[in-house]
């Protein structure tokens, strides 16, 4: 776990760091190289520094222990992290959306006499496009290992900025070479709304894992093939999941024979336990087995046997 927090860590503040530099150097260059796109991207960076501040917070706080208060620890703050990094990209996505509208719906309908973007510009670009790129492919790398939603949604982020950033190449590109100044608030109307969708899908997938929702029909059936397969386990009645970071706490309840002892029904409790700690040795770090007498219903009557 302490290698897992030291990767997030180092990922994070990578990422911070990242944009921060990009921040002055896309609105710096944007206002002086005459490109209404680079300062709009400028400004995406800007919004980038601000939450990665709130998710390193978070991140920090989700390392802390378990307490009185948190018996499960405080890794629930990661998906938590999650969602305000989905929020923030939708915020952004919708706010990129209406301000290139607006530019496009301008350049068409004034006579406003437009400068052409300089080479600085196009290179500012260039050099935020090749950068985000080996910043997605680490933190998405990154996020496999650690299996940490707070680093694949910053993985998003960055996927997000290679096409923004694409956009603005396309854009000064059309206006250097056709004269198309059109193209660049245009490009960026069309990668602000895959920006909204990809906010929204954090932001649902997040939300899941808060609620508790069992991962899929697969492991839920896996869960329940493995706690009938120890013996004197006549059923498994309800599954709980719960998930605590990168690990799942369990609440199952099973029915046992009611001819056995307390002992018995134990130890039947402790082998269903172990046998899932076993197959899950990774994936799982506390199961919690509550039993009672198995009951037959008779279809014929309807009544509890």
């Amino acid at each position: 776990m302490k290698e897992r927090d030291k990767l997030t860590s180092f990922v994070v503040n990578l990422g911070l760091g990242s944009n921060v530099i990009l921040a002055v150097l896309k609105t710096f260059v944007g206002i002086f190289g005459h490109s209404p796109g680079l300062v709009a991207d400028g400004i995406n960076s800007t919004s980038d520094v601000m939450y990665y501040v709130v998710v390193k917070f978070f991140i920090h706080q989700a390392k802390k222990p378990a307490d009185v208060e948190h018996p499960y620890g405080h890794r629930q703050l990661e998906p938590i992290a999650a969602i305000v990094v989905g929020a923030f990209i939708l915020a952004t996505g919708l706010a990129i959306f209406w301000d290139s509208v607006q530019k496009v719906y301008a350049l068409f309908f004034s006579s406003e006499i437009t400068q052409i973007a300089s080479l600085w510009a196009l290179l500012a670009a260039i050099f935020t496009f090749l950068l985000k790129i080996g910043l997605y492919y680490f933190t998405r790398k990154s996020a496999k290992d650690t299996k940490n939603l707070t680093l694949k949604a910053l993985a998003s982020d960055h996927l997000n900025d290679i096409m923004a950033s694409f956009a603005v190449i396309i854009g000064i590109l059309a206006g250097r070479i056709f004269g198309w100044f059109w193209t660049d608030p245009m490009a960026g109307a069309i990668v602000a709304i895959y920006i909204v969708k990809t906010g929204i899908e954090i932001i649902v997938e997040s939300s899941r894992e808060i609620m508790d929702r069992v991962p899929d029909e697969k492991f839920g059936r896996e869960l329940r093939d493995i706690a009938m397969s120890v013996d004197g386990v006549r059923s498994v009645e309800e599954i709980g999941v719960h998930k605590v970071g990168q690990h799942y706490t369990l609440n199952i309840t099973i029915s046992v024979s009611g001819d056995i002892s307390i002992d018995e029904g134990h130890d039947i409790s402790h082998k269903v336990e172990q046998r899932l700690l076993e197959s899950f040795d990774d994936g799982i770090n506390r199961v919690h087995i509550h039993y009672h007498p198995h009951r037959v219903r008779n279809i014929n009557k309807g009544n509890d046997l």
